[in-house]
């Protein structure tokens, strides 16, 4: 006997055939096997023969071939008699035969390509007016939110958010939605995050029929009024004209190394201390700066200053591949601990190591559950826990004298933390949710941030105050960007807009269109700027504005790309379920398959046991915690969550730091074939 990846079932000792393992999806939180749901349609009097698929790990899809005209809806009526909810088909799509392989067997990419053609089809059709774009979207709406069966009407006021939906599916919806109308609606995806169905639909009538009176005008949307900063709308004018150099740091200065997704590593007032540390990895082999004097640093590289380090040994030409690639595993992973957060866990960690005393190392991270914890690094006990007003989606970004944790938060506040003890400092208030992190500028202390409400600020904690705001012309998910030099601050929206800013007073340098929105948060380097883009693609620009490149993948990139130590690489993953490396000139030099798709930030860091070997820690919705040597993209070593995972690792040290969606923030320890 041996393993072959078959389900099969014993009946008078014959053994029947159930389906493969590899037919096994997880669908709305539960298990389903493919094949059961074929088998079962199989069995019904109307149909001649048929195949399920699972487009884009999105879509189950019924290619159905019939003895008879059929009507859809008695089908769906009759699957829903055999099968559980969470079984259903998405669509049913009737063929006249099912394709085949010179083998004999269904041919899925066939079947796909079928069901392309059929939506390219569907968005051909033409709407007969307001009352079937209500009806349709209606329909959709449900679809998405997966309670397709429910034969009430949406109210007019449901929120997406509120009604089960997220950023994924909000994706989903604006791709049906523009599928349905046969062309693209700009600023929906706003609307769809941030509004009711009826301002949903009152903004898709202005595109599909702009002729016509809107039927609804009522504004369910409601909107926070600030009340810390000067109501004056100013554009990206400074509001207060007075030279940010001065900014004064809180009395006691710290030296510490900050680490935060995407290999980011800021090393601050740590150039007296280095000699101390007994280890320290890429980041201090760049000492990052020394803040007291920083008009010393402009000869060193912007990376330096705020990302990663400068280490030759990194750089190798790898062949350029299409296949993916796939090594022997080399390394383990083991639990060292986990911390119940009581809610899911979406922020990325941010880890804070002081100079003189790297054991009292803490991670600072946020949940679903409104909680922002700080974490020792070492053991796992919790020094202390703030519940905020609302869930915690930001990750945190500590301050330049490092007493202070900044956090973005639902509720549209932004909260400064004392650091070692949780006690509110300040809170700034933005007019909707806060789930853009905040960067700060080593230079000035300042700190920047985007929110929902369409507006970037700049923040002066020590002042308690804001410095500037200025209307980014979209809602700002991710995170901003600094580059030293240039002096530039790059913000990206869900209305597609990548902008460069002048840090100093917030005026805007220079702006592109990418045309389909950014979730993904822009990364710096010496030369370029980078950042994924909804369209699958992953755009290169200079600090000047001009698209260098685009490497393009087959599904939404909401991933955001991590460079190497050498700068000559850049990581990302896509929603295609691949890890991709490409050189920096926009070529492929690998791709990894993984099991679903990638939705975190990849972290680039240095092999603890073997310092000269670059490793890549990478994260996919199911989660699984890939490690692979990041020359050639070969495997390493492979970890499963008990949860779906959107936070992105962290590496110090040989330890993993990453939230889940199980409720913990695990710290695991990465070991290699010497310490099994």
């Amino acid at each position: 006997m041996r393993a072959t990846g078959d389900f099969v079932t014993v009946k008078d000792g014959e053994i029947f055939f159930l389906g493969r393992k590899d037919s096994q999806i997880k669908r709305h939180g539960k298990r389903l096997n493919v094949e059961l749901v074929q088998q079962i349609a199989e069995g019904l009097q109307e149909v001649e023969s048929c195949a399920v698929t699972w487009y884009n790990q999105e879509k189950l899809i019924l290619f159905m071939v019939s003895k008879k005209d059929l009507v859809k809806d008695c089908i769906f009526k009759e699957l829903q008699k055999h099968l559980p909810s969470h079984a259903i088909p998405d669509e049913l799509v009737l063929i006249d035969s099912l394709p085949l392989t010179s083998h004999g067997k269904i041919d899925v990419s066939e079947l796909n390509k079928i069901y392309l053609n059929y939506i390219n089809l569907k968005s051909e059709w033409k709407l007969n007016g307001k009352d079937e774009l209500w009806e349709k979207l209606q329909h959709l709406w449900k679809s998405v939110l997966n309670f397709s069966e429910d034969p009430l009407k949406v109210p007019n006021e449901s929120l997406f958010l509120n009604s089960g939906g997220d950023s994924l599916k909000s994706v989903r919806l604006l791709s049906e939605i523009e599928n349905l109308v046969g062309t693209s609606v700009p600023g929906l995806l706003e609307i769809i995050l941030s509004s009711s169905i009826l301002e949903i639909y009152n903004h898709i009538l202005q595109t599909v029929f702009p002729d016509e009176n809107p039927t609804f005008i009522k504004n369910y949307a409601t909107k926070r009024k600030l009340n810390d900063v000067n109501q004056e709308e100013n554009n990206g004018k400074s509001l207060r004209q007075e030279s940010i150099m001065s900014l004064k740091c809180d009395s006691e200065i710290n030296a510490f190394i900050a680490l935060s997704r995407g290999s980011q590593i800021l090393s601050l007032n740590t150039t007296r201390f280095l000699t101390t540390l007994e280890h320290c990895p890429s980041a201090c082999s760049s000492d990052l700066i020394s803040q007291t004097n920083i008009q010393n640093t402009k000869s060193l590289n912007p990376p330096a200053l705020i990302g990663t380090s400068k280490d030759p040994s990194c750089i190798a030409k790898v062949p350029e591949e299409e296949t993916p690639v796939m090594g022997a595993e080399k390394m383990e992973f083991r639990v060292r601990w986990r911390s119940d957060t009581g809610k899911c866990v979406d922020a990325s960690p941010l880890v804070v190591i002081p100079a003189v005393d790297k054991s009292s190392a803490t991670v600072y991270i946020g949940s679903h559950s409104h909680r922002m914890m700080a974490v020792d690094l070492y053991s796992g006990k919790v020094k202390w826990e703030q519940t905020l007003g609302d869930r915690i989606e930001s990750s945190a970004c500590v301050s330049k004298c490092g007493n202070f944790v900044v956090v973005g938060c639902y509720n549209g506040l932004v909260y400064v933390l004392k650091s070692n003890s949780g006690e509110q400092y300040w809170m700034f208030t933005t007019e909707d949710a806060v789930k853009s992190s905040a960067t700060m500028d080593p230079t000035t202390g300042l700190l920047y941030i985007g929110s929902h409400d369409q507006h970037a600020y700049a923040l002066d904690i020590y002042k308690k105050k804001c410095v500037w705001k200025l209307k980014c012309g979209g809602t700002v998910f991710s995170s901003p960007c600094l580059s030293l030099i240039p002096h530039h601050l790059y913000f990206a929206t869900l209305g597609g807009l990548l902008l460069a800013i002048n840090p100093a007073t917030g005026n805007r340098v220079w702006e592109y269109s990418c045309g389909k929105p950014l979730f993904s948060s822009p990364q710096c380097c010496l030369q370029y700027i980078c950042i994924g883009c909804v369209d699958g693609n992953l755009l290169c620009f200079t600090h000047f504005g001009e698209q260098v490149w685009k490497f393009s993948t087959n599904e939404p990139i909401f991933s955001s790309p991590c460079t190497s130590a050498s700068e000559q690489e850049i990581f990302f993953g896509s929603h295609d379920c691949f890890i991709y490396c490409c050189s920096m000139k926009g070529h492929l030099q690998w791709k990894f398959e993984t099991t679903s798709r990638v939705y975190s930030t990849p972290f680039a860091f240095h092999n603890h046991n073997r310092s000269n070997e670059m490793l890549l820690a990478a994260a996919s919705t199911d989660g699984k915690l890939w490690i692979l040597e990041s020359k050639s993209g070969q495997l390493q070593s492979v970890y499963q969550l008990p949860g779906e995972v959107f936070s992105s690792p962290v590496v110090w040290e040989s330890m993993l730091i990453i939230g889940c969606r199980n409720n913990y923030v695990y710290c695991l320890d990465l070991l290699s074939g010497k310490q099994k």
